[in-house]
C-alpha cells in the first residue's frame, strides 16, 4: 500500500488541481471572458481567506512530496503512527475520489456562475437544482471531505493542520458568500437558505 500511494498521490493531486481549479477555471473565462478567480491582495478578509488556502494547499503538497520523495524527511511531519493503517487509508482514498467527483459534478452545475471568491462585479445566476438542492456549499464540502480524506492517507501534523483550518476557512467563507448573496438575490436567497442546509 505505501509504495502505491507513494507513486500515486502526485498524481492524484495533479488531477485535483486540474479538475477542480484549472479546467473549470480556463471553461469559465472561456465562455464568459471573466476570471473566475476573485480573490486579490487587500487586507479584507475574503482576500486574507484566499491567501490562507493559497498556504494550506501549498502545505499538503509539500506533504505528498515529503511522503514520496523525501523518505527520512517525511518524519519531520510528525507521522501519527497509530492512525497509519490500511483500512483508514483505503477509506481516505475512498474520500478523496467520491469527494472530486461531487465537486466535479457541482461544478458544472453551477455552469457559468462558478466563482472561486466573492464576484461583486458580475451578477451569477443562484443555482438551487441538482446537488445545490441538498447543500448550499456542495463544492465547499467536497473540499472539507478531500483534505480529512487526505488526512486519513497521511495522518501527520501537517495534514492535520490544513485539515483544520479548511475546514475553518470554509466555515468563515461560506457566512461571507452568504451576506453578498442575500444582498444579490435577496428573498430568493433568503427563501432558498430556508430550505436547503449550509452543507448537509
Amino acid at each position: 500500500m505505501i509504495t502505491f500511494l507513494r507513486f500515486y498521490l502526485p498524481l492524484y493531486l495533479v488531477l485535483y488541481l486540474l479538475v477542480s481549479f484549472l479546467v473549470p477555471t480556463y471553461k469559465t473565462y472561456r465562455q464568459t471572458g471573466i476570471n473566475p478567480v476573485t480573490f486579490g491582495k487587500s487586507d479584507s478578509a475574503h482576500d486574507y481567506i484566499g491567501g490562507v488556502m493559497k498556504i494550506l494547499i501549498g502545505l499538503l503538497l509539500v506533504a505528498v512530496l515529503l511522503f514520496s520523495f523525501g523518505s527520512d524527511t517525511y518524519l519531520f511531519t510528525s507521522p501519527v503512527l497509530f492512525l497509519e493503517h490500511s483500512s483508514l487509508q483505503l477509506t481516505g482514498l475512498v474520500l478523496i475520489h467520491v469527494s472530486l467527483i461531487w465537486i466535479a459534478i457541482a461544478q458544472y452545475q453551477m455552469s457559468t456562475s462558478w466563482r472561486i471568491g466573492i464576484d461583486e462585479t458580475h451578477k451569477t445566476t443562484l443555482r438551487t437544482n441538482g446537488l445545490f438542492s441538498i447543500s448550499r456549499n456542495p463544492i465547499f464540502l467536497g473540499m472539507i471531505i478531500s483534505v480529512f480524506g487526505l488526512f486519513l492517507i497521511l495522518p501527520n501534523a501537517i495534514t492535520f493542520f490544513c485539515t483544520l483550518m479548511t475546514y475553518f476557512m470554509i466555515q468563515i467563507q461560506v457566512r461571507l458568500e452568504e451576506v453578498f448573496l442575500t444582498q444579490q438575490h435577496a428573498s430568493e436567497y433568503s427563501l432558498y437558505k430556508q430550505k436547503v442546509r449550509r452543507f448537509l
